[in-house]
């Protein structure tokens, strides 16, 4: 795991360096960071959403990524006068639906930018906004260091390619096993034609979303087929892991975590989201809900989703709410794991060994 762990030492001292900037030290020069922050609002409304002057933009921002909502709105202003700048209260957790009027709002843009403390991914206000023709890019998380750093810098045109390319790999392929020498060994299927291979940056149809930054492919694990034991050890949510995560998995769900504090924090997590289910739906909090593998060069490992599961030679695992990759898991509640330096297979294939791309 060398030099893997090399990049998250590193990572977690930039987090820590971050903090004590919060804290009131030394911040980076306030015009190297507005350069910065112009440089990659302009990367996401032009290079990413290719904007066009004609269409409606929303976007979303909370009092956590102001900031950064404000950078997004001063650049994309230039490209058109039919943008607005919304700012709602922050939600509790990942899944969470914005307040109504936010909702019907955005269900009339053809371009929505969501930079957010809590993710919109999977929620039903963006899977309406989705149907009627929306392109919708959400920054769950986002940070400045995340938005002027690491894999926001990545050259999308270039790793469009890149994700195409090992997409064209993956066709006719339904058996995964996953294996890991932290202890991982798990096997599920997929449907080889539900791969998705658009959250590569690039974000210029109607109905496409994507995560910003960007990198990875992903899918459904195949209902009921998912069973082994999963250790994540890389991140769990926001949090870099200093103790691993094993889960036990029978037939699609959850059935054990373990790991000290964080397991304990998880399951009162993931309970008290079941209370708000009818009982038949209750066990379905636990479902396995998404799987993927990052494909950013840039990414780095530091404890935020938003980045974590984009890094290069790492696979996650989402847990929970599965509809917005058209499952029938319908829970509210998303998270996801990281897990360094797996072994893929894919059939015969393989795809990552101990954390290696295979070309």
């Amino acid at each position: 795991m060398g030099e893997l762990k090399q990049t998250i030492g590193a990572s977690m001292a930039d987090k820590k360096s971050t903090a004590s900037e919060d804290d009131g030290s030394p911040k980076l020069d306030d015009d190297k960071l507005e350069k910065k922050l112009r440089a990659s609002a302009r990367t996401v409304v032009r290079t990413c959403m290719q904007m066009r002057s004609y269409e409606n933009t929303l976007i979303i921002t909370d009092p956590h990524t102001a900031q950064i909502g404000q950078a997004i709105y001063e650049q994309a202003s230039l490209i058109s006068e039919r943008v607005l700048l919304l700012m709602m209260p922050s939600s509790h957790q990942h899944g969470d639906e914005p307040p109504g009027a936010v909702s019907e709002l955005m269900r009339k843009q053809q371009v929505v930018i969501a930079p957010t403390r809590f993710s919109l991914t999977h929620t039903r206000a963006t899977r309406f906004a989705r149907n009627e023709g929306a392109r919708i890019a959400t920054l769950p998380g986002i940070t400045l260091d995340i938005f002027t750093e690491g894999g926001m810098t990545a050259d999308f045109d270039r790793l469009r390619e890149e994700i195409t390319r090992i997409g064209s790999n993956l066709k006719r392929r339904r058996q995964i096993k996953i294996t890991s020498e932290a202890g991982t060994d798990v096997e599920f299927e997929v449907e080889h034609r539900r791969w998705k291979l658009e959250d590569n940056g690039i974000c210029n149809r109607p109905s496409h979303v994507t995560n910003l930054p960007a990198g990875k492919i992903f899918t459904r694990p195949k209902k009921d087929t998912m069973n082994g034991k999963l250790v994540i050890d890389g991140s769990w949510d926001s949090t870099l892991l200093e103790e691993p995560l094993t889960f036990t998995i029978k037939d699609g769900l959850v059935t054990s975590v373990k790991g000290g504090s964080m397991a304990e924090l998880i399951e009162e997590t993931y309970e008290r989201a079941s209370e708000r289910l009818k009982p038949k739906d209750k066990d379905l909090v636990w479902t396995v809900a998404e799987f993927g593998f990052g494909m950013n060069p840039k990414a780095r490992l530091i404890g935020n989703v938003l980045e974590d599961e984009k890094v290069k030679g790492t696979c996650y695992l989402g847990f929970g709410d599965n509809t917005a990759l058209g499952g029938s898991a319908n829970v509210g509640i998303h998270h996801t794991g990281v897990m360094l330096e797996p072994t893929i297979h894919l059939d015969e294939m393989v795809l990552l060994q101990a954390g290696e791309v295979l070309e």
